[in-house]
């Protein structure tokens, strides 16, 4: 028996909000691409100084986190009957870290996108806010449990810093509310809202499209648990990059080293509001491995090897997908609901 918050709503959306939301996630990209050129620059004489063997194994750990991300969606969606091919799923993957990354907004830059891009694929709209919402609990589950990992290694060879635990406890503040703001948003639904909120119209409609997402889903905790290993599997991944980015470049470091510089990094660009994390990411990652004993000349080197391969590189074909995404027409209401009857009226 399906759903009812699987079926689709007979409100029809308006789609005129897409054209300027994706927009500006190009013109912040753009911006911080050509205040950061000399970074791209710098990729040839990195490369050049490079041991090959390290690079192409952090291009690979690079390829897996699109990969992992794309697999949480696919469980979440292979659940609720509506199951997408991998590639498909990727390509929005790509799309969506180039949106996070161009407007943070912690880390939830990308997230109406993605909610976009799987309706064009047919799912019906309530299981892709599913996905969206399991999606972002696993994400800052794995994020926070990172995060505490990180804080008792740096305690466990001296190196944590009031500064440090303050950022820390911070963050895992902003890890909680985010899941908790969704959930409860998901509980309200189309409830009637206060006069003065009704009126904005923004508002009005993310409480109507949250309200979508099936019960079933968003409280099965096996599926939880799997998403939330996917999304784990993403950050061990970047880590996994810097610590092969030190060793291309000489450094015989740890794991645990490139680890610790990652999660620390990434705290701090997602508790600001910095498009792309431009200078915060890289100040952090470098301060943080010159703390645990890397040379600050192979520290720059290797971070800015990182940011390379996880956003510079990407940022040519996040574009090519985000203007193909700009480019597509809206699907008008009977379109979109066609398919989604069919969906759900084959689902036990």
């Amino acid at each position: 028996m399906s759903s009812k918050a699987d079926e689709p709503t007979a409100t029809k959306p308006s789609g005129a909000w897409r054209p300027w939301f994706l927009g500006i996630i190009l013109v912040a990209a753009l911006v911080g691409a050509v205040l950061h050129f000399g970074e791209i620059e710098n990729f040839g004489r990195l490369v050049a100084r490079a041991n090959l063997f390290w690079l192409a194994l952090a291009v690979l750990f690079q390829l897996s986190t699109y990969a992992s991300v794309a697999a949480g969606w696919a469980v979440v969606l292979r659940c609720a009957g509506t199951p997408r091919p991998l590639p498909r799923l990727m390509r929005i993957a790509l799309t969506k870290l180039f949106a996070d990354q161009a407007v943070p907004s912690a880390g939830m830059g990308g997230n109406v996108l993605l909610v976009d891009q799987l309706v064009r694929l047919r799912v019906p709209r309530g299981t892709a806010v599913a996905a969206l919402l399991v999606s972002m609990i696993g994400y800052y589950a794995a994020f926070a449990f990172f995060a505490i990992v990180m804080l008792v290694l740096l305690w466990l060879h001296d190196k944590a810093t009031p500064l440090m635990a303050g950022a820390v406890t911070t963050f895992l503040l902003v890890a909680l509310a985010i899941p908790s703001l969704a959930l409860w948003l998901r509980h309200r639904g189309s409830q009637p809202l206060s006069p003065r909120l009704e009126r904005v119209g923004v508002v009005r409609n993310l409480l109507e499209i949250v309200g979508q997402a099936p019960t079933d889903l968003i409280g099965d905790r096996q599926l939880l648990v799997r998403v939330t290993g996917f999304n784990g599997a993403v950050f061990l991944a970047d880590a996994a990059t810097l610590w092969a980015s030190l060793n291309a470049l000489g450094e015989p470091a740890a794991f645990g080293t490139g680890f610790i510089a990652l999660i620390m990094a990434s705290i701090i660009v997602t508790l600001g509001p910095i498009p792309l994390g431009l200078g915060s990411f890289e100040a952090t990652s470098i301060a943080t491995l010159g703390l645990l004993g890397v040379p600050i000349e192979t520290a720059f080197a290797a971070t800015m090897l990182l940011r390379i391969l996880t956003l510079w590189l990407p940022l040519l074909p996040g574009l090519i997908t985000m203007r193909s995404a700009l480019k597509r027409r809206p699907l008008r209401s009977a379109d979109r609901d066609k398919p989604a009857e069919r969906q759900t009226a084959g689902r036990p």
